[in-house]
């Protein structure tokens, strides 16, 4: 048997003349497609040819071909198509011929067959397609695996849609800093310093300032306790929600009115120009 001979399927594989070396006597006939096991601890699979039909061995839905190696080149042609797909076409030029065929996949598995060419045999029905079912688990586990191989069409336009994802994301972030550099430019001019308060009375309770912008008030002081927080609406007092944090309270709207209060001391405060 002649060494295996590596064919690159990914640039369209052999192309040759289909002149067969002998004649088929009786018409072939193509069987219906089955499925082989392949395995490294059995004997490969005899997959059945005829002369000038082609046998097409299909690898499983997960996997593409990126690569074929036979022992004959000459009496045999084999076609793994133009684009990185899971089909390799099979065609014998010489009756009686034989050789074996390694298929490298694109997650690293090989899978070895068989191939004879049956035309002088009684049963005239040859292969017409192969399902390769693989028979090991650990093959069957690189399966679940993204490919160790990727076919050099798709890394380019995965590197295209990288670079592209990249500008698109750099061009974002210069909105961004742009969008926050305008904020923090013109935020000091939304902040209103309009409060009301008995300042003796907030150096008693720890109070220092009193501000707020479109969205939040916000109340700073020097306390040794926190004192609770009060809204004041047509005269009548309610707690609201805030949060504090090393002095400085952040409430979530605009206060107009309300006070501070631990225990009996209490710290009234509101907007110039808002009743209470």
């Amino acid at each position: 048997m002649k060494a295996p001979v590596p064919i690159v399927v990914s640039a369209g594989l052999v192309c040759a003349s289909m002149m067969a070396r002998g004649a088929n006597p009786r018409p072939l006939q193509p069987a219906l497609p089955r499925t082989v096991t392949v395995s490294e601890a059995q004997a490969p699979p005899v997959v059945r040819t005829g002369l000038l039909q082609s046998t097409l061995i299909i690898l499983p839905s997960e996997e593409k071909v990126v690569n074929v190696f036979a022992g004959d080149t000459v009496d045999w042609v084999f076609d793994g198509g133009h684009v990185a797909s899971r089909f390799v076409s099979v065609k014998p030029r010489v009756i009686n011929s034989s050789t074996n065929i390694h298929i490298v996949s694109d997650h690293g598995n090989e899978y070895t067959l068989q191939l004879q060419e049956i035309s002088s045999e009684q049963d005239q029905h040859f292969d017409s397609k192969i399902f390769i079912d693989p028979g090991d688990k650990a093959v069957k586990d690189r399966l679940t695996r993204l490919p160790l191989f990727v076919p050099a069409a798709e890394l380019d336009d995965a590197k295209r849609e990288i670079a592209a994802a990249k500008s698109t994301r750099a061009a974002e972030l210069k909105a961004e800093e742009a969008k926050e550099e305008q904020y923090r430019s013109l935020y000091p001019s939304s902040l209103h310093f309009d409060y009301t308060w008995d300042r003796r009375k907030s150096k008693e309770l720890g109070l220092q300032q009193i501000w707020h912008d479109d969205k939040f008030t916000y109340l700073r002081g020097l306390f040794r306790e926190t004192p609770a927080l009060y809204e004041v609406k047509d005269g009548k007092p309610s707690l609201i929600n805030f949060d504090f944090s090393d002095g400085l309270y952040i409430v979530p709207k605009r206060l107009d009115s309300g006070y501070l209060a631990i225990g009996r001391q209490k710290l009234d405060f509101r907007r110039n120009g808002v009743d209470r």
